[in-house]
């Protein structure tokens, strides 16, 4: 994502991501997930620093003040909000979702926020899976894993069962493996089977098989059946 519409919102964005994943909110994860140069990151994140959303601790690990923490908040909100409306009113397909919200989540008001709320009966969940924060209030991006856990964590050399319950905004970035798991019904909620073939993960959906790598199944997030046991 190298065009971005608002960086400072992107940045703040993709620093509450690596939270509700349980990842180090470091410069090199952003580099990562945005595809921009490190000088570039590191001159963001100290412009960001000096407007007071964030801090670089010694460790090196970003911390979001309390603005930056609000801001990510609401950019989120609207983010998810905005592939909601795209993918159950307007009925744009599900492999383009992501990539249309992330440019509408810069432009809404809080009137047309608050207006989705009510005519997408307050969701809770994007099309994605992913939980939507709360209009008001405190952001508790733990709550992304909870009862959950990543597929390329658990998946084994022998065929299993799982859930497949979200997916990670990076896999959503991704088209082509997006469009490669939806041609076969991978998506959330939908019963799957999976496997480890050398340094890949072959997922058997509801209408054939696909192959993803590693990196991609760090992505799926399936029940956690330890916890479901529980």
């Amino acid at each position: 994502m190298n065009d971005l519409i608002d960086t400072p919102e992107m940045y703040l964005r993709t620093i509450l991501e690596l939270h509700e994943e349980g990842i180090e909110p470091l410069r090199a994860r952003i580099v990562e997930r945005l595809h921009q140069s490190g000088p570039t990151v590191s001159q963001t994140v100290a412009r960001l620093e000096r407007d007071g959303l964030l801090t670089v601790q010694d460790n090196r690990r970003i911390e979001l003040s309390e603005i930056g923490w609000e801001r990510a908040r609401k950019v989120m909100r609207k983010h998810r909000l905005a592939e909601r409306m795209l993918s159950d009113i307007i009925g744009l397909d599900y492999s383009i979702v992501h990539e249309e919200a992330c440019k509408l989540e810069h432009v809404f008001g809080d009137a047309i926020e608050e207006r989705l709320t009510v005519l997408l009966n307050s969701p809770q969940l994007s099309p994605y899976g992913c939980p939507i924060p709360s209009l008001e209030g405190e952001l508790h991006p733990e709550v992304f894993r909870e009862g959950v856990v990543a597929l390329a964590e658990v998946v084994t050399g022998e065929v299993q069962s799982f859930n497949l319950v979200r997916l990670s905004e990076f896999v959503q970035a991704d088209e082509m493996a997006l469009t490669g798991l939806k041609d076969v019904g991978v998506v959330p909620d939908v019963a799957i089977s999976a496997v480890e073939v050398h340094s890949a993960v072959e997922i058997r959906g509801p209408e054939g098989r696909v192959r993803v790598d590693k990196a991609i199944a760090g992505g799926l997030w399936v029940a956690d059946k330890e916890a479901v046991a529980h």
